[in-house]
């Protein structure tokens, strides 16, 4: 081959090279406009330093099923660790084999959601930790009865005097749901692959990914799933264009109206946040679906109007599965023993 023909085939070869990485970085600055990696830690919350004793104190707490009135109830019954930080079941199961009204959110990266629960009552994990310990469907207790419980055995006198060292009467309801709220502040998972594409490793998602990445982008998903948590930072109507089936969206449900009890809120949830969604089925707050791509196609239809094609649903979830962070890596705690004076399970 002549040198002229060599030298444009090279020049080619490179201005399309070229072209692929001026795509990609493009790509790759419209997605970091849109989100933002996880964190590798949390240092503080409400402007307060999470201490060591505050997390090993809220790891006992989160594990222990005696805050709740059978003493069979923890807050990992329903938000495994070991399951991507949810149940993998429609509703859960609570005190005396009741079921829960909505699916159970993963509690992992819940830190960086606007606020807890679907419909947005509790502002921070302080706050959603002292919910399901009265809830007579869940744990069915008592702050009363909790700090009995708790005051009862000494390794928790002692551990809450640690963890509260500033506190007249450490061992309160208050700070039980202080010292969980700070360990879970530690359950989160950094470095998914998306995020190593967002930091610029380009190899981190493959082509099929990346296209993915641009269909949510362009479909619109972005409107509501964006940020640190791909979502879970503010609310929106389940049904902006099209009314779900009753299965999905039960009538009884009303979402944030329960809250605010203002007429513009009905059927308004917390957008989902979709880091680690792959983990988490089934989806949205009835629990309702088991398969990621069909929980796709209901939201283009549903929130965007569109009836997206197999091979964007495809692609979509191929770019959904990049969001599975490290998993936090969870030693499940020696709780201390109940005494003489600790309560005995209650009905």
């Amino acid at each position: 081959m002549p040198l002229s023909k060599l030298t444009f085939a090279s020049a080619m070869l490179l201005t399309l090279g070229m072209s692929a990485a001026y795509a990609q970085d493009d790509l790759r600055k419209q997605a970091n406009d849109l989100f933002k990696p996880i964190p590798q830690n949390v240092a503080e919350l409400q402007g307060h330093a999470i201490t060591p004793e505050q997390v090993a104190l809220g790891k006992q707490l989160f594990f222990d099923p005696r805050l709740s009135s059978s003493q069979t109830i923890s807050c990992n019954s329903c938000h495994n660790v070991g399951r991507g930080g949810a149940d993998n079941t429609p509703t859960s199961i609570g005190h005396a084999w009741q079921k829960g009204g909505r699916n159970s959110p993963t509690v992992f990266n819940a830190v960086f959601n606007i606020a807890q629960f679907w419909d947005g009552r509790a502002k921070d994990l302080e706050e959603q930790a002292k919910g399901p310990v009265q809830n007579p469907i869940e744990m069915h207790s008592t702050p009363k009865a909790v700090e009995q419980t708790l005051a009862s055995m000494p390794e928790y006198v002692a551990a809450f005097g640690k963890a509260f060292p500033g506190d007249k009467n450490p061992v309160s309801f208050d700070n039980m749901a202080r010292a969980i709220q700070a360990f879970e502040a530690t359950l989160i998972t950094p470095d998914s692959r998306f995020d190593l594409f967002l930091k610029g490793d380009d190899k981190a998602l493959t082509e099929e990914e990346k296209t993915g990445l641009k269909t949510f982008i362009a479909s619109g998903c972005t409107a509501c799933h964006n940020g640190v948590n791909v979502g879970g930072g503010a609310y929106f109507p389940f049904g902006v264009v099209n009314k779900p089936s009753e299965k999905i969206r039960p009538k009884g449900d009303k979402g944030r109206l329960q809250v605010t009890r203002s007429a513009n809120d009905e059927y308004v949830f917390r957008a989902a946040p979709l880091r680690n969604v792959a983990l988490t089925a089934p989806y949205f707050h009835s629990g309702q679906v088991w398969e990621l791509p069909e929980a796709v196609k209901i939201m283009g239809n549903v929130q965007l109007g569109k009836q997206l094609s197999d091979a964007d649903v495809q692609t979509i979830v191929a770019f959904l599965k990049t969001l599975t962070g490290k998993q936090p890596q969870v030693v499940y705690p020696i709780l201390p023993p109940s005494t003489d004076t600790t309560p005995r399970p209650g009905g």
